[in-house]
């Protein structure tokens, strides 16, 4: 990634984790490839302990291009993807982040994760 990228505040880094958790439990559910632990050089991305989460293939390249499209944002102030004005996914990636969003909140909301609420809604 490029050095011009500042650095993630702690909000936006728990907006990323919210995202890898998510991939995760949805590749759990419904990929059946191997999995590993995203592999980044992007050293604001160490903290968010990516080996804890293995995804496929498929997720890994996914949670990359998102990881990057964050890192990219244009905006002073970053917004949560989902409440933004300018969409800089690709219209396919937006349709897979709504469906890993849509499956991996039921899915763990379902199971006793009543904190993602406020996630969420927010």
């Amino acid at each position: 990634m490029n050095d011009n990228i500042t650095s993630l505040t702690r909000k936006e880094l728990k907006d990323l984790k919210v995202l890898l958790q998510f991939t995760a439990v949805y590749c759990a559910n419904r990929h059946t490839s191997d999995r590993a632990a995203v592999i980044t050089a992007e050293p604001d991305l160490l903290s968010l302990s990516l080996h804890k989460y293995p995804v496929c293939k498929e997720c890994s390249d996914f949670l990359l291009y998102a990881f990057e499209r964050r890192l990219r944002c244009p905006l002073e102030e970053k917004p949560i993807c989902k409440h933004c004005t300018v969409h800089c996914y690709k219209p396919g990636h937006r349709d897979k982040v709504r469906e890993i969003m849509r499956f991996s909140g039921q899915y763990l909301i379902k199971r006793g994760r009543l904190d993602l609420l406020w996630h969420y809604f927010f």
